[in-house]
């Protein structure tokens, strides 16, 4: 099939050079990002709003259970939970306690003066970057002053806001 300096290849050890020299690049390329031995990605646990429509003036509870996995928020780690109305606009952006495994309980109070409609509820660990999707703990803290969260998946749980005319049923 070839030479390789000076020696002849038969068909098959052709074949296994080929794939070997294709192959290596591929996994270099899918482990470099991460090793293989690290343990799986630990990403913030889904979190729940309830009841899922209020009036202003009503308590919403945003709620997520511990992960199962081992993510080492730390002790003082904070959750920071926004409220966003129909435009897009935060009505509401609280830090609550968080626990070293991501489980926290928030309370709050529909804010008074929330157009009714379509809102919607955001629940991130404070101060860290999960954007790299790895689920690898990126502390914010420590990285370089001005380090913004880029924008990535933000998870986003409808609350729909009840006009004072309108009974929850």
């Amino acid at each position: 099939m070839g030479n390789f300096r000076g020696r002849s290849l038969t068909g098959a050890w052709a074949r296994v050079l080929a794939v070997t020299l294709c192959a290596v690049p591929v996994l270099v390329g899918v482990t470099s990002c991460r090793s293989v031995f690290a343990p799986p990605p630990c990403m913030p646990p889904d979190f729940t709003v309830s009841p899922a429509a209020a009036k202003p003036g009503d308590r919403i509870t945003v709620s997520a259970p511990d992960t199962t996995c081992d993510a080492r928020y730390g002790t003082d780690a904070q959750v920071q939970v926004t409220v966003k109305d129909a435009t897009g606009t935060a009505v509401l952006e609280e830090l609550a306690p968080m626990s070293d495994d991501g489980g926290f309980t928030f309370v709050f109070t529909v804010p008074a003066g929330v157009a009714p409609g379509k809102a919607g509820v955001t629940a991130y660990p404070y101060n860290l970057d999960w954007c790299d999707d790895t689920g690898v703990n990126n502390r914010a803290a420590q990285r370089p002053a001005g380090l913004v969260r880029v924008s990535c998946a933000e998870r986003l749980v409808p609350l729909v806001i009840l006009g004072p005319e309108t009974k929850q049923g």
